[in-house]
């Protein structure tokens, strides 16, 4: 079993060149699973981790993810990325001690978003975020990944261009990997690729198929699948007990 520095170490070294999937599991069967299947690395899920606690999106407590991310930590020897939504707070000194919290649970990566919950916060102070969320790992161990994540999609008229000015902004405060979920063009995602490199861009899976293989060459280092994973599973769920449902007398 590696030590928490070795997966950090190895998790570091997948960004440094090449190409590869990052599943987002949402408990510890699926954290197995994948582990099983040869998966280099494993994130979580907010959204999935809430459907498996039978809440929605973002209504879990800091305590709670916590927790989750120790319960996949301990289901696998993969490295895992943290889906650490907005750090659970907005002032900078805030997410400074919740990361901290976070690295503790043995995380490689950890995920921040410029997403209030209710707001996007104004550039400036989405990089004093992830400026504090750097010193703190910095405090405890480098190795742990920051990912700068702009959550574009919250806003349906975002520009691209804005979206790119702000992952520079975020690559420039410190986060080692930048993520633009809903970035579809790739145009735009080689554009992103581009602006912020050397640093890796993620890019979020929206489709199963033989389009993912096309990320790597646009220099994408990375896709995750989001909630999608957990999703397909729930959706199949409800299909089978609607239809137990159906037969009962």
């Amino acid at each position: 079993m590696p030590t928490t520095a070795e997966k950090r170490a190895t998790f570091r070294a997948l960004h440094r060149q090449g190409f590869f999937i990052l599943p987002n599991a949402w408990d510890g069967g699926s954290t197995r699973r994948l582990t099983a299947l040869g998966f280099k690395a494993i994130a979580s899920t907010s959204a999935g981790a809430a459907w498996a606690a039978g809440r929605n999106d973002g209504e879990l407590s800091r305590d709670e993810v916590l927790e989750h991310l120790r319960l996949l930590v301990a289901a696998t020897d993969l490295p895992i990325n943290a889906d650490f939504e907005n750090g659970f707070a907005d002032a900078p000194e805030d997410v400074a001690v919740n990361v901290g919290m976070a690295i503790d649970t043995g995380v490689s990566g950890i995920s921040i978003e410029d997403w209030s919950g209710t707001a996007m916060y104004d550039t400036s102070l989405a990089v004093e975020r992830l400026a504090a969320a750097r010193a703190a790992i910095d405090a405890i161990d480098p190795d742990v990944m920051l990912i700068g994540r702009n959550e574009n999609f919250r806003i349906p008229d975002m520009p691209v261009a804005e979206s790119i000015k702000r992952a520079i902004a975020y690559a420039d405060a410190g986060a080692d990997c930048l993520f633009v979920p809903f970035l579809l063009d790739r145009g735009a995602i080689a554009e992103l690729v581009a602006a912020v490199a050397p640093k890796p861009v993620n890019v979020v899976v929206h489709r199963y198929d033989d389009s993912i293989a096309g990320y790597a060459e646009l220099g994408v280092r990375r896709c995750s699948l989001g909630g999608s994973l957990a999703k397909i599973v729930w959706d199949a769920f409800d299909v089978a007990a609607r239809t137990v449902k159906a037969c009962e007398p």
